[in-house]
């Protein structure tokens, strides 16, 4: 077995997301309306010894066999963690949304079998390796945006068989990728309109959730509390039942209305709650005093109402906050963490400092993964060179690629000219 090379990354501007005294296994909290959340180095040397960082400091040595590779100034940050998205689906909404743009309203889309049944309809028809293999596809042009760990959910095949059917082709495509993919299993997504909805819900929470529970033990359960999909009632069961198997939770809330949901994602410990967008003041403020994560997702405000969670309040308050793309085929079809930066500043309030934090460190958090999103010795060496020397430039250029270099475990895994370290 050959050894992966070392790597020495030379003057970089390199911003840690590690700020002296600071838990390295906790979020960045609260209003970092500065740059001191990132703790940046300038012209600092980063030594890579696969899979984890090995050094940090100037006019650091290689190894003789080390690759050397000189940022020239650049900006080396932590790999982005995309911590919601539906990156797993199958077939095409393309003709659906030249309908919509044309006028034709959403509820007039479903009764053509438009909306998120087309996608249900679509997964259902499509083979497990079929999944797997668009759903890598996406996961590598993530990649190319610089998106090293990434969160998949299940949520379209409502029903167990297909349900357990996406999770296992997350699972393949996984083993198949360069970075890290965190499953979680939506099985609460949406109401099948074929099924009496007490019925679904019934049979989701006593069916599909224990089979789930049983295959992939200890997953993360998710779902969408919201008019039209699970009522309040209805999400309170299924995360109770989830309770019961010992599976951790996230929930979809206050997309469109606020129903009350975020009192009982905190009486009943979820993760996180995400969209937040309709989320009354006060809800918004307990939330943000709690342990449970906020998570904005400005990328289905900017497609769908021009309506976003108010990041700069939750902040404030001294909330916990992730910013994912949600990448879907309906609401959010888009894998670039960079664009939901951008969107994130301009629309939620937020700095460009704290959306890079919201978008390395405090998610990986979220996802339990506290040994990533932040550059220090010991960390895993996911990272990204930018193409600029200033991180502000993320949050200001609209488009196009920003990422010169990407590594993973240590090996570069995109641009750099050198090709993989192993």
């Amino acid at each position: 077995m050959t050894t992966p090379r070392s790597l020495l990354i030379t003057n970089a501007r390199v911003l840690t997301l590690a700020p002296d005294g600071h838990d390295s296994a906790a979020p960045l909290r609260g209003a970092i309306a500065n740059s001191d959340c990132l703790a940046p180095l300038e012209r600092a040397d980063v030594l890579v010894t696969p899979p984890t960082v090995g050094a940090i400091g100037r006019g650091l040595t290689p190894p003789d066999d080390a690759v050397v590779l000189d940022a020239g100034g650049r900006v080396l940050m932590p790999g982005f963690v995309d911590c919601h998205t539906h990156a797993c689906y199958a077939g095409s909404r393309l003709e659906e949304w030249e309908q919509k743009l044309a006028g034709v309203p959403y509820l007039e889309l479903l009764k053509r079998g438009g909306g998120i049944m087309s996608t249900v309809r679509a997964v259902r028809e499509a083979t497990q390796d079929e999944l797997a293999d668009s759903l890598l596809a996406r996961l590598d042009r993530a990649l190319g945006e610089g998106t090293t760990t990434i969160e998949v959910k299940s949520g379209y095949g409502l029903s167990t068989e297909h349900e357990l059917k996406m999770l296992r082709a997350i699972s393949d495509a996984a083993d198949r990728w360069a970075g890290t993919v965190v499953p979680t299993a939506c099985c609460a997504h949406c109401l099948d309109p074929e099924v009496d909805p007490e019925e679904f819900v019934d049979r989701t929470i006593r069916e599909t959730l224990p089979a789930v529970a049983a295959e992939f033990q200890g997953i993360t359960v998710d779902g969408y509390c919201e008019e039209g999909a699970w009522s309040l009632g209805q999400s309170v069961r299924y995360l109770e039942a989830a309770a019961e198997l010992g599976l951790p939770a996230r929930f979809h809330a206050d997309q469109f209305h606020d129903l009350g949901f975020i009192p009982e994602a905190l009486r009943l410990g979820a993760r996180s709650v995400d969209h937040l967008e309709a989320s009354s003041p006060e809800h918004l403020d307990r939330l943000a005093e709690s342990d449970t994560y906020g998570v904005a997702l400005p990328v289905a405000g900017f497609h769908l109402d021009d309506r976003y969670a108010d990041g700069r309040r939750f902040l404030d308050a001294g909330g916990a906050l992730a910013l994912a793309t949600n990448l879907n085929p309906g609401s959010a079809p888009c894998g670039s963490v960079p664009a939901a930066i951008a969107l994130g500043v301009r629309r939620c309030g937020l700095t460009p400092a704290e959306a890079i934090a919201a978008t390395t460190r405090n998610p990986a958090r979220l996802l339990g993964l506290p040994d990533r999103g932040h550059i220090a010795p010991g960390a895993r060496a996911d990272l990204v060179l930018l193409h600029h020397a200033d991180e502000r430039a993320l949050a200001f250029e609209v488009g196009g690629s920003h990422a010169h270099t990407v590594i993973v475990s240590g090996n570069i895994q995109h641009g750099g000219g050198t090709g993989r370290l192993d």
